[in-house]
């Protein structure tokens, strides 16, 4: 039997405190996920004689992945963990805000049942109570997929923690010095302060400590219209809070596809959401309970109060005590861990994934990620984080998803782009659906069907966009996409007639006169 040694519980909170911001409040639910992602009497191994195979620093999505597969695969692995295994996704990113959203579209639907012929009793609300103790339940019925005990159950050596490299080859967590042949650096991101004079003193809310609200804010007042911003402004608009968005730039989501921007624009309109672009916070403060805070928008000054602020910008990657200095491995404090296109640092042995090095800050990028580190750090492999198809999504209502380039950025590369452009109005399952607001439109390298990017916006467009993401993984082009059968009635259908019009190009006035002349032979 694997000799353990008993952590220090002083930092486990005592009389019902949290020990960490995501477990408030500590009821049944935030205890069950605690159990499974930051046991209280969890005891660390004794380390072994010899080195471990890959030791993994941070139990995010990629340090979950690569201690997985690198430990189902043979190798003897160690993974660190200071705070909560399953890191921002599970605990306060991805899976807390979906389950909001889905509340708050479930109002939303309520709401417009009379456009469905549906009578309902008295007004649609949400109990906001009721709806953030489903997301702890749901949260914790996610966790045992990222638990302590399903990892060491793998062969994994968990270990929990603080973490800091104290030369090349080695760490040391909680006492205890680690030995290794290849180690991972896959501590992610936080959420960063903005240098707002009076922030501070006033409060805030980030996606850490959001999702620990336990009363609805009668008004908010969010920062940055980025996803973050946007998507949890129109849930928390949808639950009942009146909600001021404010946007430095022009527009929301200011790097997506501006059409696809719009149409999202206008549906946080629809629901109630007020938004401020082109507006600069120049200072907060207090007064009372109330935050005040006071903008510059087209050069006039103006006074917003509320009951809280939430910063939906600004993310920062882990690298403070990691003791990087010590392993010869660069970084900046703002960019993260310097890696090359295989993930390996300034340190031959020592690899980075997910947002702790990349400027794709998704779950799914940390995935594949990972398995790239595993090939590479393990196996010889020479796998590029450059050759990736990265396809991601905003997951405002509608939809907006996106892969590969914009024609703008296509055609700064010095390539010329065709685009084909089909709006979902022109879908049978969409105007059966209510949900005609949304387009498909994909970039084609002009002369060829070859997939340069595709935007999406539609109330599935997470799902819909796969499709587009493995036909430019796999080099299917656009034309091949229109041979494909798709069931009807569905939103998917979009896919096809965007490539029915691609096809449609290729019938020029010469081919049509051919195939003209050879049908009245045939006669």
């Amino acid at each position: 039997m694997t000799r353990m040694k008993q952590q220090d519980d002083t930092a486990i909170a005592g009389n019902g405190e949290a020990p960490f911001a995501a477990l408030s409040p500590l009821d049944e639910h935030n205890r069950r996920l605690q159990a499974n992602t930051h046991p209280p009497k969890w005891r660390n191994p004794v380390p072994p004689d010899g080195r471990y195979n890959l030791v993994v620093i941070g139990a995010g999505t990629a340090g979950l992945v690569s201690a997985a597969g690198a430990a189902g695969l043979g190798a003897k692995v160690a993974l660190i963990e200071r705070d909560l295994l399953g890191g921002d996704c599970l605990n306060v990113g991805c899976v807390p805000s979906k389950a909001l959203i889905r509340c708050g579209r479930a109002v939303a639907e309520a709401r417009r049942a009379g456009e469905f012929g549906l009578e309902l009793a008295g007004e649609a609300r949400a109990d906001f109570s009721s709806v953030m103790e489903r997301m702890r339940r749901l949260r914790a019925q996610i966790s045992p997929n990222d638990s302590a005990q399903r990892f060491s159950d793998l062969g994994v050596d968990v270990y929990l923690g603080n973490a800091a490299f104290t030369g090349p080859d080695t760490i040391e967590v909680d006492g205890l010095k680690l030995r290794f042949a290849r180690a991972v650096i896959a501590t992610g991101a936080r959420a960063a302060p903005l240098p707002i004079e009076g922030l501070e003193e006033a409060g805030y809310l980030t996606n850490e400590t959001v999702f620990s609200l336990t009363e609805l804010p009668a008004r908010l007042a969010v920062i940055g219209a980025g996803p973050i911003g946007t998507e949890l402004s129109q849930a928390f608009a949808r639950l009942g809070s009146r909600v001021m968005l404010v946007e430095s730039e022009s527009r929301i989501l200011n790097r997506e596809d501006a059409d696809a921007a719009a149409i999202v624009e206008q549906s946080l309109r629809d629901d109630g959401v007020q938004l401020v672009c082109g507006g600069r916070t120049l200072a907060v403060s207090r007064d009372g309970d109330e935050k005040v805070l006071r903008l510059e928008c087209e050069g006039k000054q103006h006074e917003m109060r509320v009951d809280a602020i939430l910063l939906g910008v600004g993310r920062r990657p882990n690298v403070d005590g990691l003791g990087l200095e010590a392993a010869g491995v660069d970084y900046e404090p703002g960019r993260g861990v310097s890696v090359n296109d295989h993930l390996r640092t300034s340190n031959r042995r020592i690899y980075a994934a997910g947002d702790v090095c990349s400027r794709f800050k998704f779950t799914h990028a940390a995935d594949a990620m990972a398995r790239i580190v595993i090939q590479n750090a393990l196996f010889f492999g020479r796998a590029k984080a450059g050759a990736l198809t990265i396809p991601w999504c905003t997951y405002t209502d509608p939809e907006l998803a996106h892969v590969g380039l914009y024609a703008h950025e296509a055609e700064a590369r010095g390539l010329k782009v065709d685009t084909f452009k089909v709006g979902l109005a022109e879908v049978d399952r969409a105007i059966l659906d209510g949900e005609t607001d949304g387009f498909v439109k994909i970039h084609v390298k002009r002369g060829s069907d070859r997939i340069l990017g595709a935007t999406i916006v539609a109330a599935h467009a997470g799902d819909l966009i796969a499709q587009l993401s493995q036909a430019m993984a796999t080099g299917t082009g656009l034309g091949k996409l229109a041979r494909t059968i798709f069931p009807y009635p569905t939103q998917a259908e979009a896919i096809k007639k965007t490539a029915d019009a691609f096809n449609r190009t290729r019938l020029t006035p010469f081919v049509k006169k051919l195939f003209k002349t050879l049908l009245a032979w045939r006669r």
